[in-house]
């Protein structure tokens, strides 16, 4: 609570959530010495869909390969620590509570919004362990986001883009979001993820052609794909190497890790044991993450529980693709932000899943179950309703052979955990 306590606190910095402008976070990082110019070991990660998989499991290969790592990432499930990760290390949270009191401290009166907060003490931090190598994910865009107040970087890591959080732009296409997330991107060494389709790639290149980095493209230059006995099959002009399928549920995510593997290769000069090792312990919470024990697991019986905070259009799709894969009828449980894109969300399940149970997101600025269930109007797919999260999985207890799949937010994610 004393840190729930301290975020409310600096929340009140300044009037909006969310307010695109590099001009405050310069400001607070000149005040606290400029940390940026003194980490040296930078890796940034951008994209729409497949940042936290590409960080974790960069930061999987490369503590194989004898690396300390210090990683930023957003949002959190459970707790804000989750974001502040020191020398492989998550921070306790009264150190956590005593690096935001001191930078409010040097903040002052001045203005800064809490994730421009957040990021200022994160790299304030990660000062003291600057040969480390420092992993970032940037929030929303990449243009006007407060990670990107660096002078240099080893490499970038470009995720999945696809369409969200259009109300923050003039051109509300993809070249638009495409345009706001490669525009500043730093020159060095540029590692881009598989795309929805060849057009969105060649968009991409297209919008980095005056960008002088070395370009790595999934398809061109490094490819993955799934071999015999569980293995998978990655190949770049280093060469090839045979790995275990990692523990992570979903074909999409292999072209997020060999975009991890690829970088890991050509700017850490990565072993293949180690990449073996790594990719064998890649941890990932909240995407289609099963559970497997736990008060809500208890509630759903001899069903199976998993989780995604997948919340835009390009997540939907990789879900939906999962959930073909399965023998089994699945169920969803899904609860989303009032800004995001409802029914396109959730046509990609329409006629591949048996049911829908919206619910409110507790504690959060979500939807209403009923605007929602009228936004679906018209959508082929058994919609209910439930008051709770408990109730919502209690519903699918009464199916056989069956899979609970929550999805459509992370803050969604988080309460479940939180409950469970």
């Amino acid at each position: 609570m004393k840190l729930q306590t301290l975020i409310n606190k600096l929340e009140k910095h300044h009037k909006r959530k969310i307010d695109l402008s590099l001009e405050r976070t310069y400001n607070l990082l000149k005040k606290l010495g400029n940390p940026q110019d003194k980490l040296k070991n930078v890796v940034t990660v951008v994209g729409t869909n497949s940042k936290a998989s590409m960080c974790y499991s960069l930061k999987s290969i490369l503590n194989q390969a004898g690396y300390n790592c210090n990683m930023y990432t957003s949002p959190h499930l459970q707790s804000y620590t989750e974001r502040f990760v020191f020398n492989d290390q998550e921070i306790s949270e009264e150190n956590l509570i005593e690096l935001l009191n001191d930078v409010e401290k040097v903040l002052g009166d001045d203005k800064a919004s809490l994730f421009e907060i957040l990021t200022c003490a994160f790299i304030k931090y990660a000062e003291q362990y600057k040969d480390s190598i420092s992993i970032l994910e940037h929030g929303l865009f990449q243009k006007y986001d407060s990670v990107n107040c660096f002078k240099s970087n080893l490499c970038t890591l470009l995720g999945f883009i696809g369409i969200d959080h259009l109300q923050w732009l003039k051109d509300k296409t993809i070249d638009g979001v495409i345009h706001e997330k490669t525009a500043k991107l730093l020159n060095s060494n540029i590692f881009i993820n598989k795309q929805d389709n060849q057009e969105i790639t060649k968009k991409i290149e297209k919008a980095l052609i005056n960008n002088t980095s070395n370009k790595y493209f999934f398809g061109r230059d490094f490819n993955i794909s799934k071999s015999e006995n569980s293995f998978i099959h990655y190949q770049d002009e280093l060469g090839e190497v045979l790995l275990p399928e990692p523990n992570l549920l979903g074909d999409h995510q292999l072209g997020n890790i060999s975009t991890s593997i690829a970088a890991a290769r050509k700017i850490f000069n990565v072993k293949d044991d180690h990449l073996k090792k790594g990719v064998a312990k890649i941890e990932l919470k909240g995407r289609l993450e099963e559970i497997n024990s736990g008060k809500l697991k208890d509630i759903i019986g001899k069903n199976r529980l998993i989780i995604d905070g997948g919340h835009n259009v390009g997540a939907s799709l990789s879900i939906a693709n999962w959930i073909k894969t399965q023998n089994q009828d699945v169920h969803l449980i899904c609860g989303m932000l009032k800004d995001k894109s409802h029914r396109e969300f959730i046509k990609s399940f329409e006629n591949i899943v048996k049911s829908i149970t919206l619910i409110d997101i507790p504690n959060q600025d979500s939807i209403s179950k009923e605007e929602f269930k009228e936004k679906l109007n018209g959508i082929n797919i058994k919609i209910n309703l439930a008051e709770s999260i408990e109730e919502s999985i209690k519903s699918i207890s009464k199916f056989q052979n069956s899979i609970g799949l929550c999805i459509g937010s992370l803050y969604l994610v988080g309460e479940i955990l939180n409950k469970n």
